[in-house]
């Protein structure tokens, strides 16, 4: 039987980059950490480096676009340990030919939006019950700034001219996602709340971010790890709230 008293935890998108560090850091609370990812070899291969650093790191199959695997994989954390304490909606993509809403192909758009949204309102709808089953659970939906209403709507702010419309409104829906959740969870012991990582060096920019994978991973880390006075249904950077 699994030890009841180490935390499970579930990190989508964990092969690389900021979900890869948000795997490391829970691990070494003594959690285990299930990592998340939907290219196999690329998984185990991550797992297995967390596992040589002395932490109880293994890699679970789940492409968040595919329901039957988001399925299976909910299926297998049933079948070996009953519930799930933390779940991070962390998987994410760009495409190429996302851009401004005058140029950007539908199919892009679509692929952005199956991917970052409805991927994580999937994985989250077949992890509630095991969520709801934790003494105290927390979901962290990995956004971004581009996802703000706010800072997309400020002409003076130094991302207002970055316009993706895919990758924003998946964003976007993403911090719908956490407020809706949040206010059906707000009698409940789970806090829900999304993390913008800020402007971070990843393969998603061509590493032309300012901020190191670390850092990027810190908020959504804090976040995962909250105490249970922490907020719910809020959205943050490492700085404090970022405006909806």
């Amino acid at each position: 039987m699994p030890n009841s008293s180490k935390k499970i935890s579930l990190v989508t998108g964990a092969n690389k980059g900021i979900g890869f560090e948000v795997a490391r850091q829970i691990g070494r609370t003594g959690a285990t950490v299930l990592l998340g990812a939907r290219n196999r070899l690329a998984g185990e291969k991550a797992a297995a480096m967390l596992a040589s650093e002395g932490l109880d790191t293994r890699f679970i199959a789940i492409d968040v676009a595919d329901h039957d695997s988001v399925s299976a994989a909910a299926a297998a954390i049933t079948n070996e340990f009953g519930r799930l304490d933390i779940l991070v909606n962390n998987a994410g993509i760009n495409d190429p030919a996302d851009g401004p809403v005058a140029t950007a192909r539908l199919d892009a758009v679509e692929r952005v939006l199956r991917t970052n949204f409805l991927g994580a309102l999937a994985v989250t709808q077949a992890m509630l019950p095991l969520l709801l089953k934790a003494r105290s659970a927390r979901i962290v939906n990995v956004s971004s700034g581009l996802g703000s209403l706010a800072i997309n709507g400020d002409p003076a702010n130094p991302f207002a001219a970055v316009k993706l419309i895919g990758y924003s409104a998946s964003k976007a829906a993403l911090n719908m996602l956490t407020v809706q959740l949040g206010y059906l969870l707000r009698d409940s012991a789970i806090k829900v709340n999304s993390a913008d990582p800020g402007y971070t060096a990843t393969d998603l920019n061509g590493y032309r971010g300012s901020q190191t994978i670390p850092e990027g991973a810190a908020e959504a880390i804090r976040l995962a790890l909250l105490p249970d006075d922490g907020p719910t249904g809020s959205y943050s950077d490492s700085k404090g709230i970022v405006p909806w």
